[in-house]
């Protein structure tokens, strides 16, 4: 019952079995071999249109370089307050733009609200003593699990290109909001108005593969440039390509995400049978924030289910009746035994 995170999920075997694959003779370095080379045709395909593809091991150096890219240090980023570039990338992304200021931004679900979003671009003031427009950074699917719709983006990003802002999108699970919507790819980045979107991998199967796709080529070489220089150009970029291209090929990357949104629903569905629990957000990705009453974590955790409280300063600590909050986190290899017993302890704990 393990519902920490996705990050605790082991590789799917397709994807390893591609890097054993992968791992045959010698092979040019730095993006120079084979498998790189039929990754671009791949995401080309997905995508339905000519992109760039720059890999890097991890999320934050994804956004941070992608931002970077993008911007320049004395303009701002306008994110939600809750995104993960402004919660957890320790800085990254301030430190890689050369200072650029992220401009925060309220709305529910962790989606950003538009009627908002449109006030502050209105206020932004243009003279030498402020700080400029940069760029718009929206997360699919957000960090409360929340997707949005193409007429959504649609809407944020013609907000972001009147006021000259690109648009940048975090899509570590970008997968999970695909599979829900079951839209293609493209209606949900560059067709919305997207330009560079961060392909998450590695939290759905993979072990340590992001993609950069870069819908305007014009900024390829930037990218590279600031890649190499920021310490993540991998010398043996055919272990990285091989875990992406096998992500892409024949779907797999859906279906994997599918799977982690059904135990999704399948816990959400529970979960709302059981008195005393509320779920304050919407489950359309792998996440569910639900609140209950203490001895029903308790009760949890004498059983053997491991998750985070939240929000992140959340405790659990209290009289038993007192209401705490938590994140629960599905994956691709979560298995439905585990999302009913998770059930089972809490029901028993909640009803007893």
């Amino acid at each position: 019952m393990i519902f920490s995170s996705d990050n605790v999920a082991p590789c799917a075997p397709e994807i390893m079995q591609a890097i054993a694959d992968a791992n045959a003779g010698a092979a040019m370095p730095y993006g120079a071999d084979d498998a790189s080379r039929r990754l671009s045709a791949l995401v080309a395909e997905v995508f339905e249109r000519e992109a760039t593809v720059h890999l890097v091991s991890t999320g934050t150096a994804a956004n941070a370089l992608a931002l970077a890219t993008l911007t320049a240090p004395w303009t701002a980023v306008h994110c939600h307050r809750e995104a993960h570039v402004e919660v957890d990338e320790c800085g990254a992304p301030e430190f890689f733009t050369g200072g650029a200021k992220l401009a925060l931004h309220d709305g529910p679900h962790g989606r950003i609200d538009p009627v908002a979003l449109e006030a502050a671009l209105n206020r932004a003031a243009r003279g030498v003593h402020h700080v400029q427009p940069g760029a718009l950074s929206l997360t699919q699917a957000t960090e409360y699990g929340a997707v949005y719709t193409p007429d959504e983006i649609a809407r944020l990003t013609g907000l972001a290109k009147a006021a000259g802002l690109p648009v940048h999108m975090d899509g570590t699970r970008f997968a999970n909001a695909v599979a829900r919507l079951g839209c293609a790819p493209a209606d949900l980045t560059w067709r919305a108005g997207v330009d560079v979107l961060c392909l998450g991998a590695t939290k759905n199967g993979a072990i340590a593969a992001e993609a950069v796709i870069l819908f305007d080529p014009a900024k390829a070489w930037e990218f590279e440039l600031r890649r190499k220089r920021g310490g993540h150009l991998w010398s043996k970029m055919r272990f990285m390509a091989a875990q992406m291209e096998a992500y892409l090929a024949n779907g797999l990357w859906l279906r994997l995400a599918a799977h982690a949104n059904a135990m999704a629903d399948r816990l959400a569905a529970g979960l709302a049978a059981i008195d005393g629990v509320t779920l304050p957000h919407p489950v359309e990705a792998n996440m569910l924030f639900p609140r209950f009453p203490l001895r029903g974590h308790r009760a949890l955790a004498a059983a053997g289910a491991r998750y985070y409280p939240w929000p992140a300063a959340e405790t659990l600590e209290g009289p038993d009746d007192r209401i705490g909050g938590c994140r629960l986190v599905c994956s691709w290899a979560t298995e439905a035994v585990e999302v009913d017993r998770f059930l089972a302890v809490l029901r028993e704990a909640l009803d007893g």
